[in-house]
C-alpha cells in the first residue's frame, strides 16, 4: 500500500527489509543522495582519474557537482581523465535540472504514462505547489535547455576549437556550457575563465547561459505563454525585477569597489577591460561560481557584498541556490507594508497576504542558522582567515561555488560540514517548501498578546 497524501501520494523505501513511508522531499533527498553516492563510486574508479584520489575527494567532488556547487578539492581539469570529467559534467546535469525532470522525460519518451505519484515527486523536484501543467513546465524546460546549451556550445567553440583544437577545444566548449548553464561553476581550468576575463565571446555567453537558467523555468515558461509584461504571473514579474535590479547593483558595486585594486581590477590597462570583468564578476556571484578575477584578492568589502548576494542566489525552480530572489524581494515588500502600516504586501497591482511573509521569514531564519551554525562548527578547528571560512560556507549554501582557497584548506570535520551544506542548500528548500505547502487546520485558537520588539 502507498499511503495518499492531500496532493497525491507518500512514497515507500525498502530499509532493512521493512517499508517505511516517506514524503516526496524524503524520497527525493535519497534520490540525490543515491546519485552522490554512485558518481564517487565512477569517480573513484582508476579509469576517472590520472592519479588515485582519496574517497573524501571523490564524495566531495561528487556532491558537489550533484548539487552544482562547484566548490572543489582537486583540480577538475588536471586530476581526472576524459572519462572521470564525462562524469562529472553527467552528475552537473542531472543535478542541475533536477532528477524526476529527467525520469519523466524518460517515460514521456518511451510513451509510457506519468500517474499522479511521478507528478507530485516532481512538483517537489520543480518547487511547485500544484501538480497542474507540470508537463509543460518539464517540456518548456527540455526546450530551453537543448536550445540554451545548443547556442553556448557553439560560442565556446569560436574561442577553444583555435586554442587546443577540434577534440579538446570541442570538449571545454561543451563542458562549460553544461557547467554554466546549470549554474555549477566548475571549469577545467585552474584559475576558472581568468585567461579570458576581457574576451568578449565568453563574457557574453557564459553570463547568458547562467542568468537564463538562474531567473527559473517557471519564469521562462511564462514568458514564452504570454510574450508580454503585463499578462506575466507575480511571481515572474518579481523575479525579472528583482534579478535586473540584482545585476545592476552588483556589476557598479563591484566595480567602484576593487576599481584600483592591485589583486583585481588594477592592473588592467583600459576602463573596457575593467567593466568586462566588472560585468563578468558582478553577474556570477548570485549563481555561477565562474572568476574572471581573484577572489582571494577582492576587498573585504567586496567579499560582504558577494556573501550577500549567494545567500539570495537566483530564482525559484531554477539552476541556481540560494534562497532565491522571490523571497528576498518578499522580505522587502514586508518590511516596507510593516512601516506603512498595510496588512497585506503590495507590488505590481497585486497583493500578498501575511502567509507569504511567513513562509519567506521560515526560510531565511534556517539559512541564517545553517550558515552560522556551519561557520561555527568549522571555526572550532579552523585557524585560516574568518573571513575566509565564511565566504566559503556562504558558498557552498548558496551552491554558488566561488573560493578564497579556503577549501583545501579544510580538515575532515570541515569538509563533512561543507559537503552537508551543499546538500542542504540544494535539497533542503524541497523539504521545507512541503512542509510550508502542507497546511494543517488548527482546531485551537490561543488568546492574541503582545510582545515588545526593538
Amino acid at each position: 500500500m502507498v499511503a495518499q497524501d492531500r496532493d497525491g501520494a507518500a512514497g515507500e523505501a525498502m530499509i532493512g527489509g521493512r517499508t517505511i513511508k516517506l514524503p516526496p522531499p524524503a524520497l527525493l533527498a535519497l534520490l540525490y543522495a543515491a546519485f552522490i553516492a554512485a558518481g564517487a563510486l565512477l569517480l573513484k574508479l582508476p579509469a576517472a582519474t590520472t592519479a588515485p584520489i582519496s574517497w573524501s575527494d571523490a564524495f566531495f567532488t561528487a556532491t558537489s557537482a550533484v548539487t552544482v556547487t562547484g566548490l572543489v578539492v582537486v583540480d577538475t581539469g588536471s586530476a581526472f581523465t576524459l572519462f572521470g570529467q564525462i562524469v562529472v559534467a553527467a552528475l552537473i546535469q542531472l543535478g542541475g535540472l533536477g532528477l524526476m525532470t529527467f525520469a519523466v522525460l524518460v517515460l514521456a519518451s518511451l510513451g509510457l504514462p506519468i500517474g499522479m505519484r511521478q507528478r507530485v515527486y516532481l512538483r517537489e523536484d520543480l518547487n511547485q505547489t500544484s501538480v497542474s501543467e507540470l508537463l509543460y513546465l518539464v517540456f518548456t524546460i527540455l526546450k530551453v535547455v537543448l536550445a540554451m546549451e545548443a547556442i553556448g556550445i557553439a560560442a565556446l567553440a569560436f574561442v577553444f576549437v583555435p586554442e587546443f583544437g577540434w577534440g579538446q577545444g570541442l570538449w571545454h566548449a561543451i563542458f562549460h556550457t553544461i557547467s554554466a548553464f546549470n549554474n555549477a561553476g566548475f571549469a577545467l581550468f585552474p584559475d576558472s575563465l581568468t585567461r579570458w576575463a576581457t574576451d568578449p565571446v565568453v563574457n557574453i555567453t557564459v553570463p547568458l547561459l547562467f542568468i537564463v537558467s538562474g531567473v527559473g523555468f517557471a519564469v521562462l515558461s511564462d514568458l514564452a505563454r504570454t510574450r508580454a509584461w503585463r499578462p506575466l504571473m507575480l511571481h515572474s514579474k518579481l523575479t525579472l525585477a528583482g534579478t535586473g535590479a540584482l545585476i545592476v547593483l552588483s556589476v557598479i558595486g563591484f566595480a567602484a569597489l576593487e576599481w584600483n585594486n592591485p589583486g583585481t581590477l588594477g592592473p588592467l590597462e583600459t576602463a573596457g577591460d575593467k567593466l568586462w570583468v566588472s560585468w563578468f564578476q558582478g553577474v556570477t556571484t548570485r549563481t555561477a561560481g565562474f572568476n574572471t578575477a581573484d577572489t582571494g584578492a577582492m576587498y573585504d568589502a567586496t567579499t560582504m557584498m558577494t556573501m550577500g548576494l549567494m545567500v539570495i542566489g537566483g530564482g525559484s525552480t531554477s539552476t541556481a541556490g540560494g534562497i532565491k530572489v522571490t523571497t528576498f524581494v518578499v522580505l522587502i515588500l514586508a518590511t516596507i507594508a510593516f512601516f506603512r502600516r498595510r496588512e497585506r504586501m503590495r507590488a505590481f497591482g497585486r497583493s500578498l497576504g501575511p502567509e507569504q511573509a511567513f513562509k519567506v521569514m521560515a526560510l531565511t531564519t534556517v539559512a541564517i542558522f545553517l550558515i552560522l551554525t556551519s561557520i561555527f562548527a568549522i571555526s572550532i578547528s579552523w585557524e585560516g582567515e574568518f573571513i575566509d571560512l565564511a565566504f566559503e560556507v556562504t558558498s557552498a549554501f548558496g551552491t554558488v561555488g566561488l573560493s578564497r582557497g579556503a577549501t583545501g584548506e579544510l580538515d575532515a570535520l570541515g569538509r563533512a560540514v561543507i559537503m552537508l551544506l551543499m546538500f542542504l542548500g540544494r535539497v533542503g528548500p524541497l523539504t521545507l517548501g512541503f512542509f510550508l505547502a502542507t497546511q494543517i487546520p488548527s482546531r485551537i485558537r490561543y488568546p492574541e498578546s503582545k510582545i515588545f520588539i526593538g
